[in-house]
């Protein structure tokens, strides 16, 4: 799922228009979020050619496409005939950001844990005498989250962060005992690396 952080309002890719379908006026598209179920509730939704502006437009009725898994039914109003919904082809829909599905707690969106920052906490207690000298136990900075890489279907695994090191890339597991705090707002991860990983993160 796509976003444009440059702009207000933020932009939440749910869809690509595939083609007509049938000859009244509807579209094919490939479903880009995993909420599909709750587009036909929608009244509205908004198009874009690569890089422009969205732009609204009324939806009379969506739905699933039971014999294409991933693909869904859009038919727009207005739209009539094959020629009509041939305008459509290869546009992307799109919703504002702040109209997607709220998240149980723990859970959260590719898109807002992409650019977050990861930050290593200390463990242990500081060898340091001053307690004001406490350089030694602050977080340190690993690197920023450039994707999310997920286990592939009826495989077992934990979602993995690819952060973007000085030194390269780095695979951290998506896991509770690893990543200790999640902080979306503040575009930040603080995680505690298992041993095998913090030989990677050691500074030369």
């Amino acid at each position: 799922m796509n976003y444009s952080a440059d702009k207000q309002p933020r932009w939440l890719q749910i869809a690509r228009v595939l083609k007509p379908r049938g000859n009244k006026g509807e579209v094919a598209a490939e479903l880009l979020s995993d909420f599909s179920a709750r587009f036909s509730a929608l009244s509205h939704i908004y198009l874009a050619k690569e890089s422009g502006t969205p732009y609204r437009v009324a939806v009379e009725r969506f739905w699933m496409d039971q014999n294409h898994p991933g693909q869904g039914v859009f038919h727009f109003e207005g739209s009539h005939t094959i020629s009509d919904a041939e305008k459509f082809r290869g546009l992307d829909v799109f919703l504002p950001i702040e109209e997607r599905v709220a998240l149980p707690a723990g859970q959260y969106f590719v898109t807002d844990l992409i650019g977050c920052t990861v930050l290593e906490l200390a463990t242990g207690e500081s060898k340091l005498a001053s307690p004001a000298c406490d350089a030694e136990i602050a977080p340190r900075v690993i690197g920023t989250v450039r994707d999310v890489f997920f286990p592939g279907e009826s495989v077992a695994g934990t979602p993995l962060l690819q952060v973007l090191t000085p030194s390269g890339e780095l695979l951290i597991p998506l896991a509770e005992d690893i990543c200790k705090r999640i902080d979306v707002g503040s575009r930040r991860i603080d995680v505690i690396l298992p041993e095998g990983l913090q030989g990677v993160n050691a500074p030369d």
